[in-house]
């Protein structure tokens, strides 16, 4: 925002992508987007120093062996955020807290004490509001009927409101593989989608990963205008345990943004360039 503003804006990520809890083209592609816009975005670099002066900040970074220095008239700064939960005497009633402070809870959101659960943000990431919807639910019935349902994010969409914006949810493929999990994958260029073309904005792609083994979706990554509205369909599918052929054998209106995740599903194993329109 600030640099479509007309502000010169620079990055400085000590991870070694932009976004980099996302799929590895997802945060390539992304970090390639912003540069494009003249965003000067460093990655995986570790900062020396910070100075501050009446002109502004210094901030004096490594990026590999050299060393480099970015100035500024103001500092943001990026850390994260802790579990707010300090001063409530918790370790005086049996209930542990982990490394940043969250409450550590069992599959049932049940504490160490055994009388105590807890929900939200204060257990720990991820720390969506949905999600803190979802567990306030859950651990209030699980405390009043007993342990009947287990916190299950399997399959939890997340979304960043980048421009393009990107949306995931389930296994990347590296995930996939750290989990014993062969997995397939298909990628689609948003230039392959009508409603992409229309809107004269073909940004991103997306892409979609298979248990080699069953051909059920087990992840989604897309990087797209309006990625947080197509998330929810491979959500979804991932819950309902969908294939591949469940998704290509589902009707997808033309010239919509969710015809790409059928497209994306045909793109396993057809060349999608080469189909005609509406093509099954």
């Amino acid at each position: 925002m600030f640099a479509r503003l007309g502000v010169r804006v620079t990055v400085l990520e000590a991870l070694p992508r932009v976004v980099p809890a996302e799929d590895a083209d997802i945060s390539n592609a992304l970090g390639d987007y912003l540069r494009s816009e003249g965003i000067e975005a460093h990655t995986d670099i570790r900062i020396d120093r910070v100075s501050r002066a009446s002109d502004g900040y210094a901030v004096q970074f490594r990026a590999g062996h050299e060393e480099r220095t970015a100035r500024a008239s103001q500092l943001l700064v990026a850390t994260g955020r802790r579990a707010n939960t300090a001063r409530f005497g918790l370790d005086t009633i049996g209930v542990t807290l982990g490394t940043k402070g969250e409450i550590v809870v069992d599959e049932f959101l049940q504490t160490t004490n055994p009388n105590v659960y807890a929900a939200g943000d204060v257990i720990g990431d991820p720390m969506f509001v949905y999600v803190a919807a979802y567990a306030g639910a859950l651990a209030a019935e699980n405390a009043l009927t007993g342990n009947e349902r287990r916190y299950d994010l399997s399959a939890l969409p997340k979304v960043t409101f980048t421009d393009p914006a990107v949306a995931s949810v389930g296994l990347s493929e590296d995930q996939a593989r750290a989990r014993g999990i062969e997995p397939l994958a298909s990628k689609l260029p948003l230039e392959h989608v009508a409603r992409a073309q229309a809107a004269r904005d073909t940004r991103g792609f997306v892409k979609l990963v298979a248990d080699a083994g069953t051909k059920k979706i087990i992840g989604a990554h897309i990087l797209a205008a309006e990625a947080g509205e197509m998330i929810t369909e491979p959500a979804l599918a991932i819950r309902l345990g969908l294939t591949i052929e469940d998704l290509t054998s589902t009707f997808h209106p033309y010239l919509t943004l969710s015809e790409g995740i059928k497209l994306a599903a045909q793109a396993f194993t057809k060349d999608v360039a080469k189909l005609s329109c509406c093509a099954a």
